[in-house]
């Protein structure tokens, strides 16, 4: 059985994003079908040389307030909701000379950019559009008889199945209704998320987050998952708004290590060093700086080069031909950083799987954003770890204060052990880590496991004695028992860094005094699970 169309026979374009719109109207006005318009919509249309009607000769009142007022009418609305079959409802538009809308093209004040560039409390608040998401509700509802289309990629779509039937599938109304009331709901989210921020409501009765599908993923974290990314209107420099210059597709696996990656390598003022990031799984195998992009590279790989195969590399200056000549002598996911020149893409371009993702910058590690994750049954939410380390607010706990070199690698470890999954150990030495314990059960563990991973790359390596040997340490909370420290020691390193705070504190401090540590306290822990 051949599905009913409903007809198309007169439209209203009401547009803010005028992409498309000349080819759409071209398109729809040799299908026959008449054109209403509000303001520069309507302006832009004349413009190209259309015949459109102004949404003021419908309504019989002109825009108004601005142009707050334009659209809220019943001959407006009328013509939305109505149902065609419905007498009563034929009777009251008869009545009232109402004629039916058949098709809503809709998009609506650009408030996520607005909000994104900056713009004061009062301009956001103009960008609120109120109209736009009255008519695009009335639409969605009525898409038993009513046409609605909110995203320029549809216009194709729909004119081609305008041109086709002479209007349009309930199948297509339905799929159409779903994706406005995603708009208005996503729109809606943005301005109440704006709001509760703007007046300083950290835990807002009610809070909705809303994503703009990117990408359709092949799976998940297995392949017995579906999977989609999502983009959330926000500017911070990343995954998300990186451009892939070359490689596969990003799996899910590949999105979410790669932001680990780059949010890890911003933690490095590009200005001071270079620094790379080499994660595998969401955590670090190897994190350097250097003199050089090359040279950090290097030293982050000799971290663990059995766990940088197939890893994610994040670096924070553009990427250079001896940097990319590197990394492409073993197997890499993805490499993510602030460019590359010319000579860096064509070494890559000789490995068409490897992808390459570029932005225009680093994100700002300090710049607050929330984290999101789900429970059953809802979702927690908190701030993310915007957290940095001032050097003049440590405090050294024991007899033994830190060398400047050692204090240099404390800051350097601690900075990393705030991206490790708890419990996070990291022994660092030189601007380089040489040992990650991470997500472990205990925090001993994780101390041994980062102590004996060092002792194998050293056997690789070739070198005399483990690198941990002289090495500083970080755990990212603080020691229950001296067990912990005692294992740092023993594995050689001279120097602690923790938060502190625990009920054995003074056993702790005893254990490192004995052993000739320096230890100082942060007064500030970065789990992460």
């Amino acid at each position: 059985m051949t599905e009913a169309i409903t007809p198309i026979r007169r439209a209203l374009l009401s547009v803010s994003d005028k992409t498309g719109l000349e080819a759409l109207a071209r398109r729809l006005t040799d299908a026959g079908v008449e054109l209403i318009s509000t303001g520069g919509t309507a302006k832009r249309l004349r413009d190209a040389g259309f015949g459109v009607r102004d949404v003021s000769d419908l309504t019989a009142f002109p825009e108004m307030m601005d142009g707050r007022v334009k659209t809220l009418h019943p001959m407006v609305h009328g013509g939305l909701l109505a149902q065609r079959a419905n007498p009563e409802h034929a009777a009251a538009m008869a009545e009232h000379g109402i004629a039916p809308i058949d098709l809503l093209v809709v998009n609506l004040y650009p408030f996520e950019a607005t909000v994104g560039r900056g713009a004061s409390y009062d301009e956001c608040i103009e960008n609120i559009d109120i109209g736009g998401p009255a008519m695009i509700r009335a639409a969605a509802k009525n898409h038993a008889d009513v046409t609605v289309v909110v995203d320029t990629q549809d216009y194709d779509a729909v004119a081609a199945e305008i041109e086709e039937t002479g209007g349009t599938r309930l199948e297509t109304r339905k799929r159409l209704a779903a994706i406005a009331y995603g708009r208005t709901a996503a729109y809606d989210a943005a301005v109440s998320g704006w709001m509760a921020d703007a007046v300083g409501d950290r835990t807002p009765r009610r809070r909705t987050f809303a994503g703009y599908l990117s990408q359709t993923l092949r799976y998940g974290e297995n392949p017995h998952q579906s999977a989609a990314f999502y983009l959330d209107h926000s500017a911070r420099p990343g995954v998300a708004t990186a451009v892939q210059i070359q490689g596969k597709e990003l799996s899910h696996n590949n999105i979410n290590d790669t932001d680990a990656a780059y949010e890890l390598v911003a933690e490095f003022d590009p200005a001071a060093a270079a620094a790379c990031a080499i994660i595998k799984h969401a955590n670090p195998c190897g994190v350097a700086r250097g003199p050089s992009l090359a040279d950090a590279y290097a030293r982050a790989y000799d971290c663990d080069r059995v766990s940088a195969f197939g890893g994610i590399v994040a670096l924070n200056r553009a990427l250079d031909r001896e940097t990319a000549e590197a990394i492409t002598r073993i197997f890499t996911e993805v490499v993510i950083a602030p460019g590359a020149d010319e000579a860096a893409r064509a070494v890559f371009a000789a490995k068409p799987n490897l992808r390459l993702l570029l932005t225009d910058t680093l994100p700002d590690p300090e710049a607050a954003r929330l984290a999101l994750r789900q429970v059953s049954g809802g979702l927690l939410v908190q701030d993310q770890d915007t957290g940095r380390l001032d050097p003049a607010s440590l405090k050294v706990v024991t007899r033994r204060q830190p060398s400047p070199a050692e204090l240099d690698d404390l800051v350097f470890a601690w900075s990393v052990a705030k991206h490790v999954k708890s419990n996070a150990i990291v022994y660092a030495k030189g601007g380089a880590t040489v040992g990650i314990g991470a997500g472990q059960m205990s925090r001993v563990d994780s101390t041994r496991i980062a102590a004996r991973k060092s002792a194998d790359m050293a056997e690789a390596l070739g070198l005399a004695e483990p690198t941990v040997r002289g090495s500083v340490v970080a755990s990212d909370a603080f020691f229950p028992f001296a067990d912990g420290l005692i294992a740092a020691a023993e594995a050689g390193a001279t120097a602690i860094i923790q938060p502190g705070g625990s009920m054995r504190d003074a056993e702790v401090i005893a254990a490192a005094d004995a052993r000739g540590l320096a230890m100082v306290f942060t007064g500030r822990r970065h789990f992460r699970h």
